[in-house]
């Protein structure tokens, strides 16, 4: 059993019951309080998506989740589902649009490094790789001789994704995207 003060992003814990998994922390040190800092955690229920914000001592004991990040793949559209597909079983996960519709603005057929949370057996939610390439499908115009560190112009990917890119790039060029803050990276290879 971990303390607070040892979990990270990302993890998976039971809290109240629910399995959680930890979006944000935030270490604070009350002045003038015997004792130590205090742990401010933003948590996402992996089931319903519901969001909880809790405070912890450093020294509380918390206890990880069981739950198991599957690679996979996106495989189809099944109405108001989305079909991926385990990379070594082939095992189908069915995740409903509603659940993952902030990830799927990173997803189109070609992403790889895809995982899919598992808690008992059933698929919750996605993890998404720490960067993506997509293709812009819509920008204004490219700008001859703008530098690569000049202004921004708002671009639509594919996946309806908007982020802001220099404005040497063009519709239909291929980019690379950091998924945690949602910015361009540079031209994908």
């Amino acid at each position: 059993m971990p303390k607070a003060s040892e979990i990270k992003k990302h993890a998976a814990i039971e809290y109240n019951g629910r399995v959680m998994i930890v979006r944000d922390i935030e270490r604070s040190v009350p002045q003038g309080r015997a004792g130590g800092s205090l742990y401010r955690m933003r948590m996402y229920d992996v089931v319903n998506g519901g969001k909880v914000d809790e405070t912890f001592k450093a020294d509380e004991m918390l206890n990880f989740a069981d739950l198991n990040r599957r690679p996979a793949v996106f495989s189809y559209v099944d109405g108001e589902e989305y079909v991926f597909m385990d990379e070594e079983d082939y095992t189908p996960y069915n995740l409903n649009k509603e659940s993952i519709a902030e990830q799927l603005l990173f997803i189109d057929e070609n992403t790889k490094g895809l995982l899919v949370v598992v808690v008992e057996g059933s698929p919750v939610s996605i993890d998404l790789p720490s960067s993506v390439e997509l293709v812009i499908e819509d920008t204004s115009p490219s700008i001859k001789g703008a530098s690569a560190s000049a202004r921004t112009k708002p671009a639509t990917m594919t996946t309806g994704l908007i982020i802001q890119v220099p404005e040497h790039i063009s519709a239909g060029d291929k980019v690379k995207i950091n998924t945690s803050e949602q910015k361009f990276m540079g031209r994908a290879e």
